[in-house]
């Protein structure tokens, strides 16, 4: 359940607030962008990396963003407050207003909009299925954050409908691309293995912080095309997320899983230590400047 209070565009206001118009293109069509982010003491983890893929992603569908990485940050730190939501869940979207006949009378071309909700317990670890077809590897918008997203809630559904909890997408070449809100990695041995960019997955904030900040002596971690098949046959299989972390997968499609659980917790716990020293650091830095 979503918090009291929600940001929209410069103002806090209250959540029962009428605030939307049909008029409001991206609303009906989904077209914005969109990112979900961990609140930890107050602290906004990786939000310049969150806002880099939001831009990045709003340039490719041609959504204007509102504002300035510094004035959003600033408010949505101001949501922050109102909600008192210091260890939270964060969602900040960027809609379209214009681009179609059934646009209305809008002051802005888009919109930004956020709102806090309290953290959600994933439990000891995930049973997933398995999607063929689901991602469309070659396409341009590959990869990309946007609000279009029902497909995903429909598979979602239909997982816990089966007793599962996620799925995994295959592309058009029967590789593994990753969950529907979730990338996902394999261990064998010493080596950490996730699928390419080029498999159509989403490059996730903390897929990517794996990849490029934490190193564990005696581990490898990269990019490799997998089949489902090498997941089957894995050591470990777990799943990341901005709000689940470094989660194990159980089972997938009712075949348990392996759980020598021997790279996951190293990783895990070197992640950890990044993550406590940006709060470190980013709680004691000072406010941006208005």
């Amino acid at each position: 359940m979503i918090h009291r209070h929600v940001l929209f565009n410069d103002q806090v206001r209250d959540s029962s607030e009428k605030l939307l118009a049909p008029g409001q293109v991206g609303l009906l069509a989904g077209w914005g962008v969109f990112s979900t982010i961990r609140i930890l003491d107050g602290v906004l983890f990786a939000f310049e990396r969150h806002w880099a893929r939001m831009v990045k992603d709003a340039a490719l569908f041609h959504v204007p963003m509102p504002c300035t990485e510094a004035d959003a940050q600033r408010r949505l730190l101001e949501l922050v407050e109102a909600n008192r939501a210091h260890n939270a869940s964060l969602r900040v979207v960027v809609v379209r207003n214009d681009g179609s006949v059934w646009t209305g009378p809008s002051e802005r071309r888009s919109d930004m909009i956020a709102l806090t909700s309290d953290l959600h317990d994933w439990g000891r670890g995930v049973k997933l299925g398995l999607i063929r077809q689901a991602r469309h590897a070659a396409s341009p918008f590959a990869g990309t954050k946007i609000l279009s997203w029902a497909m995903n809630l429909t598979w979602v559904e239909q997982a816990h409908a089966r007793g599962w909890d996620e799925v995994v997408l295959l592309n058009e070449r029967g590789e593994v691309s990753e969950c529907t809100s979730a990338n996902i990695f394999i261990a064998r041995e010493n080596q950490v293995w996730t699928p390419p960019l080029s498999a159509g997955c989403l490059p996730g904030v903390t897929r990517n912080v794996l990849l490029e900040e934490v190193h564990v002596p005696g581990f490898g971690i990269g990019e490799k095309e997998l089949l489902p098949e090498e997941l089957e046959s894995a050591d470990e299989v777990f799943i990341t997320s901005t709000t689940r972390g470094l989660l194990p997968v159980l089972e997938i499609e009712g075949k348990p899983m392996k759980q020598r659980d021997r790279a996951r917790p190293a990783l895990e716990k070197e992640f950890s230590k990044y993550v406590e020293r940006y709060v470190t650091q980013h709680r004691t830095a000072p406010a941006p400047a208005r």
